[in-house]
């Protein structure tokens, strides 16, 4: 039986992960960096420690990963004050679980990000618990951020369930042994080995009820 419910935040509850794209992409074009369509796909689920080294030694920007980290934060936290990219029915969805369970937000975004889009979005109150995969050793798709989200519930991975959209958050729910709830990225679909690997795979948020958590992880 299911105790808890992990949520992502990119891509499930914010049309984010282009906004990271173009962020990233921008910043590379103006420090002289090598973008490639690669790029963004590389970079999906890994932490902030791992994406600014990734932009330093593979797309060739010249500054610290440190500093390339605080750069695109900064950029983030302006694109989202001017607009935060709810998805449609993430607010709903987040209320329909949060009657039946506690529930822990783990995300690949830096910790200042995920404190903003719960603070502008009043989602804060739903969570119990929130983790960012910088507080961890290791980024999607290793399993740290989510066995630290069940830590922090004090509930056992295996009665967890864990609602994900990309390829490499499937993966890390999968090996942290957890459930896995798929909500596939409409821009960056998972591939259909990692989907295969999902418990459920759903069309929408609209179909993310208690019931559709409840069956897919007895």
């Amino acid at each position: 039986m299911i105790e808890a419910v992990v949520f992502d935040l990119d891509g499930v509850l914010l049309d984010s992960e282009q906004v990271w794209d173009e962020v990233r992409e921008e910043l590379a074009r103006e420090r002289g960096g090598r973008w490639h369509e690669r790029a963004q796909r590389d970079m999906m689920g890994m932490s902030s420690k791992e994406w600014s080294r990734y932009m330093h030694d593979a797309i060739g920007l010249r500054e610290s990963p440190e500093e390339i980290n605080e750069e695109v934060v900064l950029r983030m936290e302006r694109r989202y004050r001017g607009r935060l990219p709810l998805l449609l029915g993430a607010v709903e969805a987040v209320e329909r679980l949060a009657a039946r369970w506690p529930l822990a937000l783990a995300s690949s975004s830096n910790r200042p990000l995920i404190d903003l889009v719960l603070e502008v979005s009043e989602l804060g109150r739903f969570f119990s618990a929130t983790v960012s995969s910088e507080e961890v050793a290791g980024g999607k798709p290793a399993p740290d951020v989510f066995l630290q989200a069940a830590r922090r519930l004090g509930v056992a991975p295996d009665r967890t369930a864990v609602v994900e959209d990309s390829e490499n958050g499937i993966l890390a729910g999968r090996a942290a042994g957890m459930c896995v709830v798929a909500v596939p990225n409409a821009h960056f679909p998972p591939g259909e080995e990692a989907l295969a690997a999902a418990s459920v795979v759903l069309g929408s948020l609209d179909g993310l009820t208690p019931e559709a958590v409840a069956s897919a992880c007895e």
